[in-house]
């Protein structure tokens, strides 16, 4: 019987001996590639629940509730409008008085906001674009869309419910903070949104992650 070529001659080889450093670099590094890369690895904001106060720098915020209001109908040929709320107690810590503002519509626009509705810059689950948001500072005697030096005010963003649309259990909030800055091309001072530069553009980063039981049953 003839032995196959080189069989009895081979030399085994060494095995490759790689550092446990080295492997766990490797994995690192491969994990963040999977999740986008090393400048876009996700945040780690600070959980909050309802009750929760938080420094945005311009504003002190607190995260009152989220409710189910019900506006009852002026006349018998209307119906009555159902809305999600969102409640805040919101004390301008600034020098002037600043706009209430809108939460963005898209995430990517948030780093140019300078109002309080701003900085939830991002609201899990969203809604329709026709439901809202309708933001407003509850004052005596009507609302305002104004939040002075040194005042608490109670901030609504409410977003309507169409139809037999039923509420969400809760509200994730994801909530940036300001930073008082000059501007690099008008040399003025002024709020913005603390942002990072991802790629070709702004991105505010998330200083908290506010999850909101929506409370059912209220009416307006």
């Amino acid at each position: 019987m003839t032995e196959p070529s080189g069989g009895s001659t081979d030399k085994p080889r060494r095995p490759v001996v790689v550092p446990a450093i080295g492997l766990v670099a490797l994995t690192a590094i491969g994990i963040t590639a999977l999740l986008g890369g090393l400048s876009e690895a996700p945040e780690n904001p600070e959980p909050l629940s309802q009750g929760a106060v938080l420094d945005q720098g311009r504003y002190q915020t607190k995260f009152v509730e989220s409710r189910v209001t019900v506006e009852k109908a002026r006349f018998d040929f209307e119906e009555d409008k159902r809305f999600v709320e969102l409640v805040f107690d919101v004390t301008n810590t600034g020098d002037d008085t600043s706009s209430v503002g809108n939460p963005p519509e898209k995430i990517e626009r948030a780093f140019t906001s300078e109002t309080f509705a701003g900085s939830l810059v991002k609201i899990t689950p969203a809604f329709p674009k026709e439901a809202g948001p309708f933001t407003f500072v509850r004052v005596k005697g009507g609302e305002s869309k104004q939040l002075h030096p040194g005042v608490k005010s109670q901030v609504i963003v409410r977003y309507e419910l169409k139809g037999n649309q039923q509420p969400p259990e809760k509200i994730v909030l994801d909530v940036g903070t300001f930073e008082f800055e000059e501007d690099t091309v008008l040399s003025v001072p002024h709020w913005q949104l603390v942002s990072k530069e991802v790629g070709d553009t702004f991105m505010p980063e998330i200083k908290a992650r506010v999850t909101l039981p929506v409370k059912k049953g209220d009416a307006a």
